[in-house]
């Protein structure tokens, strides 16, 4: 087995293997408080509804230097079929943002650096049309969502670079934390 590196020992995507992330010591929060993973924001999109329907601000400039978030270079959309759990993955130098403009989708955020005060966090997250929101994922933070809702889950995403498949770590969605995708009956 690969030793779990200590809190001062740097990690780059090219070290993480499914045994060592099968070691990690996971502390799985809850949704319903903030994200404590460090580097992690989730702003509140505010819809603006009127008789005729509604508009929501999905960017804006001033978000960078009021709220941290960061400058896209690279916007597109994607859909997820119901159901489907498109995890885990994680890049060394790619910042992901993004929103749901359709459907419900539960993010999964997990804190595989060592040298962070939230290492070993793992944050679901929950957003939609009902929730509004854009989360922000630093570098080196593993996640992956899982579409709630028919007949697919529609992403804007707002990403730190153009898309590079060299920073593109992928693992299987069952690796680790199977247990922390919803629906779970009880």
């Amino acid at each position: 087995m690969t030793d779990i590196p200590t809190q001062t020992t740097p990690i780059q995507a090219d070290d993480v293997t499914i045994e060592w992330l099968r070691q990690l010591p996971y502390t799985i929060q809850s949704p319903y408080r903030a994200p404590t993973i460090e580097g992690v924001i989730v702003k509140d999109l505010k819809p603006l509804v009127d008789g005729r329907g509604d508009v929501i601000e999905l960017w804006s400039r001033p978000w960078i230097e009021d709220e941290g978030l960061i400058m896209p270079q690279h916007i597109y959309q994607s859909a997820t079929d119901y159901g489907v759990v498109k995890c885990w993955h994680l890049h060394n130098h790619h910042t992901d943002q993004f929103t749901v403009t359709r459907g419900k989708l539960q993010v999964v955020l997990v804190d595989i650096r060592p040298d962070s005060a939230s290492f070993g966090h793992v944050c679901p997250i929950f957003l939609g049309v009902q929730r509004p929101r854009l989360i922000k994922i630093p570098p080196m933070v593993m996640h992956g969502w899982k579409a709630l809702s028919q007949p697919e889950v529609i992403v804007v995403n707002l990403q730190s670079h153009v898309y590079d498949p060299a920073d593109e770590y992928k693992f299987p969605w069952d690796c680790v934390l199977p247990e922390v995708w919803e629906p779970r009956n009880g």
